[in-house]
This record gives C-alpha cells, structure tokens and sequence, in this order.
C-alpha cells in the first residue's frame, strides 16, 4: 500500500455524492500531496442496505489495487489490461448499479485516491507540480479511474470469457474513444471491432491509437445508418445467470495470475459476429486517418483525441439499464 493510502479503509463501500466530491477535490489531492478529508466525505455518504452490503467489501479491491501498482510501477497503462476484468470479478453487480456514479466517488476518494493520483497524474513541469484531473476522480463511465475499467470489462467481455477485455486494453484510445459510442452496447458490435482491433494490433501496424479512433468513427458513423442489431442478431444475456454469479462472489478476490471467468450469462453468437466483420474491415480499411498534432499533449502524455462525429448518437449511459 503506498504512502497516501488511506489508513482507516472502510470496511464495505458506500455512495458518495458528486457535490462531496466538487466540494472537497483539491489541487494537493490530485497530486498526491495530501489525502482527501475522509471524516468529512464520510458524513456525505450513502450506506448500502445490509443486503447489499455484504458484497461491497472494499478489502478484496484494495488488494486488487496494491497489486496492480507492485506489478506495473514502469508501465502504468498496462495495468488496465489486467485490473479491468480482475475488478470486475470482484467487485460484482449489474450494469444498472454500475451506472451510480457515487459508488465510484467512493472508491476514488476515500478507498482508492492514491491509485487515482498513481495512474492518471500528468508529469511534473516548470509550471508545476503534475496532477490528476478531476474526472479521473469524478467523471463519466469512460473517463473515471475505476468505472471505465469495470465497464471496459462489462461491455467488451464475451460471456465468462475476459479475453477480449484484455485485447481493448492494450490501446488506450478503445477505452478512452470507442467506449463512448452507443454501438458498444451491441455485443456483436462489441466483438467484431474487438477481433478487428486486435488483428492490426498483432500486425504492429504504427501508431495504433490513430487507427481504432477512425476505426471507430467510421463503425459509429456507419450505425447510423445500418442497423447493427439486423445485421447481426443478439440475443438477451440470462439474467438469472448473471444474478447467480454476482450472489456467488461476494467478499471473494480474483486470481492474481489467470484471468478469472465472468458471469455464464451467454456469449455472443459466432456466426453474429462473422456477419459483421466484412463490413468492419472494410471501414478500418477505409476509414482516413487523423493529422496528428505537432504539439499539445493532455496531463498523461497523451495526444487529445477528439470525441467521433456521433450523428446523433448519445455517447453516455443511461442510468436505469440491467
């Protein structure tokens, strides 16, 4: 545990409302200088019914974190791709429970805020000292330190198998620009750009980030106008499945060194995701590449990425799906 953990760990997670959060983030807590004040954001939370409670322990995540920054501390980014379906093993719910921005609050200021500060902070400059920013803390599905790891995981997995999960990780703009589209939510959609992303990524093709952002414009652009769902039929995950696994996990920690198997709620149909894949190349293959900047990099080294053309397409959540 590093040195600006929190001492006094919570013993089950809690909610934490996005004021507490606006309230109490400050410059020294986004780089690491200080802890956030745990007494006071813990008189702003929400305790969980007893029922729930039971499998919102915070140890077996905390765990999950400590370990995360011992195996990669020369490669931060490397870390998601093994956190992402390790945390969402362990810390089991539905998609509709996922959505409650404040549980993430919770394990960001008050469980985590040291991971936060030790992935995401920008480096030091003659302007200053490098900091996390405020998003990563409290922020929308794709942004926030532990909720785009969850849903990377939720949206990408293929049934009780992670591995694809593993593939979108290893590019950071899938997680920063494909998780945003409404399309994702189409699990055929979701595996076909997955086997199309991870095939050029095995090919080495330079600068992979530029390719999955037009890639995933064009995938997006194009459902705006084709019907994914005709095109490639899904069918509904077993929810009784689903809500099995996630009774079955509570308090549990997943294997360190092995993925572990996600909810056996079915996977995606071969011959759906064969159906798409044509058109999916044919869009990679065309899609033009962006100009990248000759300057202006974000806090982490990153080159900013502009947000796809959605046509239309909302690019975050609703709060009330399963």
């Amino acid at each position: 545990m590093s040195l600006l953990a929190p001492v006094d760990l919570p013993p089950v997670f809690a909610l934490l409302p996005d004021a507490a959060v606006t309230k109490y983030l400050s410059r020294g807590i986004q780089s690491g200088l200080e802890l956030p004040p745990q007494v006071a954001l813990t008189r702003a939370c929400v305790a969980y019914d007893a029922r729930t409670a039971v499998r919102r322990q915070t140890a077996p995540v905390r765990e999950l974190l400590d370990e995360a920054m011992g195996r990669f501390p020369d490669d931060r980014a490397a870390a998601d791709g093994w956190l992402a379906p390790r945390l969402h093993a362990t810390l089991r719910m539905t998609r509709a429970e996922a959505a409650d921005s404040r549980l993430w609050n919770h394990v960001a200021m008050i469980v985590a805020p040291d991971y936060v500060v030790w992935r995401h902070k920008g480096a030091d400059s003659a302007d200053g000292r490098g900091i996390a920013t405020a998003a990563r803390f409290s922020g929308l599905h794709y942004t926030q330190t532990f909720s785009r790891l969850w849903w990377a995981a939720e949206l990408f997995r293929d049934g009780e198998d992670y591995g694809p999960v593993v593939t979108a990780c290893r590019v950071q703009d899938v997680l920063n620009t494909t998780m945003r589209l409404d399309v994702i939510d189409h699990r055929p959609t979701a595996q076909a750009m997955i086997r199309v992303i991870g095939g050029f990524l095995d090919a080495g093709i330079p600068r992979p980030g530029d390719h999955v952002n037009a890639f995933s414009a064009a995938v997006n652009a194009a459902g705006s106008t084709l019907m994914y769902d005709v095109l490639a039929e899904d069918v509904d995950p077993d929810a009784d499945e689903l809500l099995e696994w996630i009774e079955a996990g509570a308090g549990e920690v997943a294997d360190w060194d092995r993925l572990p198997e996600g909810p056996s709620d079915g996977r995606v149909r071969t011959a759906a995701v064969d159906a798409l894949l044509p058109l999916f190349e044919k869009l990679r293959a065309e899609a033009p590449l962006r100009q990248r900047p000759s300057a202006g990099v974000d806090e982490e080294g990153d080159v900013p990425v502009p947000a796809p053309r959605t046509s239309g397409v909302v690019l975050t959540k609703p709060s009330d799906f399963v």
